[in-house]
Formats: structure tokens, C-alpha cells, sequence
């Protein structure tokens, strides 16, 4: 990977790849789940921050067999154990739970596919149809090097064999490990029978070994998310150009432009349509609202018929009301914008509230902190405040008051008033401008 970081805590969609895996493991209702790490000291067991997961250190690390065994403490001998791999992040649920199935039936389950080019990987060997063994490719022979079924390395197996089959485990072979898959060879001479079961999809059993194939499963993922909204009724402009990094929900209706990312926990009412470029993180919009091109939302929400942007940004703890605008270049940041309010242009609005029918003008300011306070602002039901205000909070502007542009604001104003807050303008008769001086 060329990194410094255990290669588990690298992320797929905004999550680690070992997070993924607890994630699908988490569905399957365990009784227990333990993660064996080894490479990155504490890293690991630091980004997990999860009381039902038992970490578990391997040291040394000394081969899967090894790794297991360091788990059997912690594991139920009338249980079963299936396991997992924390690089291989894609696998889905529905693919596991026939192997859970089989193990519970007193069998050893084993996960496997075919491949074309089956270079790398472990060989499934049959003798009349069943699996004898598995073999790594290094100890292949060239007989079984042209076997095309191979082992995905997942697995399920009843505990009251494991700690048995564990301790008879050697290291005799190439790397000099204990392989997890000589079971397989101790299952079928214990008559314990092996049976196999195959994932719907080829990449669900794809590992990460490098950046380049962190890559191709990040596009795998978004690839399937964007299937899923497809057949959810979700217009998409270019199903190859989303990110979804977290979980995204749509009402009917909704269309969404190329290149926009949603992070966290994100939901689109009807009708919603999301314009190119955009970042919604952690947002709640309601039906009927409009986002328009290049436009920033995170950890806010937005009433029915709203329209943002372009080029704005909503920011932590902003909430608007229904049919509210919020044009180009403006951040509202810990607001609340009442009722049809409008704020078009070039302003910023932050730690205020905004009653309905307020009409913000372009370059207004509410100066919310004095370097180290920071105070609200209070903008009253029909307020007009005209461009290139600044409100120097605490203050409140009166309900229906009218804010002539160019004033600066520090007392509160009387509802229903024109307030004014201007330097006298002069005329300097005679002046010239300054003309350059020519070089010598």
C-alpha cells in the first residue's frame, strides 16, 4: 500500500475497508465477533471504537491457522465460527449466510469461485466431485495449478472440531506458515463432509493489496450503489459519476446531476433535484427543493421548496424553513431562515434568526463574533434589509423594519421604521486624481 497506515484502515466510500466487514458481519447477528490484527500496533483496536467487537492481538504473525487460534479463547465450542477477512471488504450478506447454514448443520462451509486466470490463489481439489484439500499455489503441482476453482479464503466451521483440527496445524510448506486451509484436509479425514457455496457476485470476493486495487473497488461500490438507485426510480444523469459515502435515501422523483458526493446520513424528498458538483453531508431536504450547481451542505435541513446556490453553502446547524432561496456565493452557518425568506447574493448569515418573508440584500453581514464571543442576531417577520449591511450582533431588527443598504447596524431598530446608519456624503470640488510619475 506505501503507507505508514494498516492497510484495514484504509476507506472505501468514506469507511474503512475492516469497517465494511464488521459492518456485513454485524447483520448476521453474531454471538461474538473477533478481530485478529497484527501490522500497525494499536491503530487498529484506536479506529474501532465498538464494545460488542473483541480485538485480539497476533504476535508474531506467524499465518491465518495462527491467527485463528489466537481467537479460540474467546469462542463457543457449541458455536460456529465464520471467517473473515478485513481486506476483502465487498462481500454481501446474502453471500454468507449459507455458508452460516451449512456450518450449522455440522459441516465445513467453504466460499469459492471460478477464475480463468487463477493465478495466486489456492486450488480447490475434488476427488469424485468433493473437496479433499485445498493447495496454495506455491505448493502446487502443475497438475493442480491448471484447477480453476479456487478459495476465497472465507469460510464457516463448527467450533467443536476447530480447536482440534487448530492444534494439528503445521508449518510445513513454502512460507512457513500455518495455513487456515489445511482444516480442510483434517475435516475430510475426520469424514467431516466440505461443502462449497459461491458468491453471486465475482468482486465480492476481490482483496486490497495495493492503491490500485483500493481504486477499482471504491468504483465497484459506487457501481452498485448506483444500480440501487436506479432501481429505486432515482434519475441519475451518469451513473458513473457519484460517491456515495455513507447512506443515501430518495423519495420519488428525485434527479441528481454528475459528480456529487453524499456523505454521512443523507435524505432527498420528492421531487428533489441536485445539480452538478455538489457535496451533501449529513442533510435532511424536504420535497420539492432545488440544489443548484456547485452548492456545499453539511449537518443542516431543508423545508419543502427550497432552492440553494449556486455556489452556496450551508453550514453546521443551519435550518430552513419551506420556500426559502438561498442564492450565489451566501454561507448561512447556525441559522434558522423562517418562511420564504430570500437571501440571494453574496451574504453571510451565521448564529441568526430569521423570521418569514425577510428580504436579505446582496453583501449583507451579520458579525456574530467579536474575537472571542461569539452572539446572535435577530431579524424579525417582513424585515428588508438592504444591501452592504452589517449587523453587529446582539441586535434585533424589527419586525417589518426597512435597513437602508450601506448601514451598519448596533442597536436595535423599532419595528416597522426606516433606519438609516451613513457617513454624509460631500463632493470635493477641484480635486484631480493622482496621475503616475514618469521614470527618469
Amino acid at each position: 500500500m506505501v503507507s505508514e497506515r494498516p492497510k484495514v484502515l484504509h476507506e472505501i466510500a468514506g469507511k474503512s475497508l475492516l469497517a465494511h466487514v464488521l459492518s456485513t458481519a454485524k447483520l448476521l447477528d453474531p454471538a461474538q465477533i473477533c478481530v485478529i490484527y497484527g501490522y500497525g500496533g494499536d491503530a487498529v483496536p484506536h479506529a474501532i471504537d465498538d464494545r460488542f467487537v473483541r480485538m485480539v492481538k497476533q504476535e508474531p504473525q506467524l499465518g491465518t491457522a495462527h491467527a485463528v487460534l489466537q481467537a479460540l479463547p474467546h469462542l463457543n465450542d457449541k458455536h460456529i465460527t465464520l471467517v473473515l477477512y478485513g481486506d476483502v471488504p465487498l462481500t454481501h450478506t446474502e453471500t454468507l449466510l449459507p455458508l452460516v447454514k451449512i456450518a450449522l448443520n455440522g459441516q465445513v462451509a467453504l466460499l469459492t469461485i471460478e477464475m480463468s486466470n487463477p493465478s495466486g490463489y489456492g486450488r480447490i481439489i475434488r476427488k469424485g466431485g468433493k473437496v479433499r484439500r485445498i493447495v496454495e499455489e506455491k505448493d502446487a503441482s502443475p497438475e493442480e495449478r491448471t484447477v480453476t476453482e479456487v478459495n476465497t479464503g472465507i469460510m464457516a466451521l463448527p467450533n467443536q472440531f476447530l480447536t482440534g483440527w487448530l492444534s494439528k496445524i503445521k508449518n510445513t510448506n513454502a512460507q512457513g506458515e500455518f495455513y487456515l486451509t489445511d482444516v480442510i484436509d483434517l475435516a475430510v479425514n475426520a469424514g467431516v463432509e466440505v461443502v462449497t457455496s459461491h458468491p453471486t457476485h465475482h468482486w465480492e470476493v476481490l482483496g486490497v493489496n495495493s492503491k490500485g486495487q483500493l481504486a477499482h473497488l471504491e468504483r465497484l461500490y459506487q457501481q452498485e450503489q448506483a444500480q440501487k438507485l436506479l432501481n429505486s426510480g432515482v434519475t441519475l444523469l451518469d451513473p458513473g459519476r457519484i460517491d456515495i459515502r455513507g447512506e443515501l435515501s430518495c423519495g420519488n422523483d428525485v434527479i441528481i446531476d454528475v459528480n456529487c458526493v453524499f456523505e454521512g446520513h443523507v435524505k432527498l424528498g420528492d421531487g428533489v433535484s441536485v445539480g452538478a458538483n455538489c457535496i451533501l453531508r449529513d442533510v435532511n431536504i424536504e420535497a420539492g427543493c432545488k440544489i443548484e450547481p456547485f452548492s456545499l451542505l453539511e449537518k443542516s435541513s431543508m423545508g419543502a421548496g427550497c432552492r440553494i446556490g449556486p455556489f452556496a453553502r450551508m453550514r453546521p446547524g443551519s435550518e430552513l424553513a419551506d420556500e426559502v432561496h438561498i442564492g450565489n456565493f451566501v454561507e448561512i452557518k447556525n441559522s434558522q431562515i423562517g418562511f420564504n425568506s430570500k437571501i440571494n447574493h453574496l451574504s453571510y448569515v451565521g448564529d441568526a434568526t430569521v423570521g418569514s418573508k425577510v428580504n436579505i440584500g446582496a453583501g449583507t453581514i451579520t458579525c456574530n463574533y467579536d474575537g472571542a464571543n461569539k452572539y446572535r442576531t435577530i431579524i424579525e417577520d417582513g424585515a428588508f434589509i438592504g444591501s452592504d449591511t452589517q449587523l453587529i450582533a446582539p441586535v434585533t431588527v424589527g419586525k417589518g423594519s426597512t435597513i437602508g443598504a450601506g448601514s451598519t447596524i448596533t442597536r436595535n431598530t423599532p419595528t416597522g421604521e426606516l433606519t438609516l446608519s451613513r457617513a454624509k456624503q460631500i463632493t470635493v470640488n477641484g480635486w484631480t486624481r493622482p496621475v503616475k510619475k514618469t521614470k527618469e
